[in-house]
């Protein structure tokens, strides 16, 4: 996987740390300057304003610092973010509330806070995206889609593949378990079962948690005895070419209104349980060969399992759950 916001990011945090350390060498040493310019009384004890500079210089050398790798110093951001956020609410209470602080000292905050919100904000969401991506997943994958499918092996031992050679398999790639899209995908599948079964194809989810914690989420909705198969390194969804979302399709207002349904459903989030960003999909195979194709276009996009196209005759299954991989 490659880091594509080292290209934007270093240089914007490398002016961030310059900015805030030539702010506040401007405080240290010439502490009535600031006030002079607003047509405000100078401080009545410069030395606390000189130290406020001094701790505005010392973030500048942090930012200096996280912009070596913002990835990595992400945390370095963060605490500057929570600076610039707590700084203006801190502002508004003590120039609209208590009057302690003149309305006019409200044009710092523009330039010191304000016009970083977003750029810190995108450094943070950017960092978040990379760190949570397993290892192992940050390289392109090495496994076509039929080499993957003959590796993948559910809990039974048996291959994606061989399934695929006895009847249609819908292959059904899952968001991480703690999400409330995954779970809603899981009771709408526990609806569907029935349908499949009848059609002859069969459901095989795919992933990314260990297989007893997932074992034990799909027990909730009577769903052990499906076919899952384990991917923590995400190794298939990166062979089936399946993206990690952007922005608007994670949180989107279509998936704030999908995700208060799913909710009141009795979907509820139960943390993070692998790479948030990771998109799901759907999958249907017959021979080896992929035979229907759905990427969804949001992480909260509702597919009705039962109705999807299977341009295949369907079969019954001739695979028993414990049959060995052979």
């Amino acid at each position: 996987m490659r880091d594509q916001q080292s290209t934007w990011a270093r240089p914007l945090l490398m002016l961030a740390g310059f900015y805030n350390i030539g702010w506040g060498a401007i405080v240290v040493f010439f502490p009535a300057l600031l006030f002079d310019r607003l047509g405000l009384e100078p401080p009545r004890y410069p030395a606390i304003w000189q130290c406020v500079g001094m701790i505005v210089g010392v973030y500048g050398i942090g930012y200096i610092i996280a912009s070596r790798d913002p990835n990595r110093h992400w945390p370095i951001v963060l605490v500057g973010l929570l600076g610039k956020v707590l700084g203006p609410l801190g502002f508004v209470y003590a120039a609209l509330i208590t009057n302690e602080l003149p309305k006019s000292f409200g044009w710092v905050l523009i330039p010191n806070d304000l016009i970083w919100w977003v750029p810190f904000g995108m450094i943070l969401y950017a960092a978040a995206k990379y760190n949570q991506y397993p290892r192992d997943a940050r390289y392109e994958s090495l496994f076509t889609v039929p080499g993957a499918i003959e590796r993948a092996t559910d809990q039974y031992g048996i291959s994606v593949l061989h399934r695929s050679r006895q009847q249609p398999v819908m292959m059904i790639f899952l968001r991480h378990m703690g999400c409330t899209f995954c779970l809603q995908t899981l009771q709408d599948l526990q609806r569907d079962l029935p349908i499949l079964k009848d059609r002859g194809i069969e459901p095989v989810v795919v992933h990314m948690s260990d297989d007893e914690e997932a074992r034990q989420v799909m027990l909730k909705y009577s769903l052990e005895m499906v076919p899952r198969v384990q991917d923590q390194t995400q190794s298939l969804y990166r062979a089936f070419e399946l993206p990690r979302g952007g922005f608007w399709q994670l949180f989107g207002p279509r998936n704030w209104i999908e995700g208060i349904k799913a909710t009141l459903r009795g979907n509820i989030v139960s943390g993070l349980k692998g790479d948030g960003f990771q998109m799901p999909g759907i999958f249907i195979i017959k021979d080896g060969q992929v035979i229907h194709t759905h990427r969804h276009r949001t992480a909260g996009e509702r597919i009705e399992y039962g109705s999807m196209p299977c341009p295949v005759p369907a079969q019954r299954s001739r695979v028993p759950m414990h049959e060995p991989r052979q």
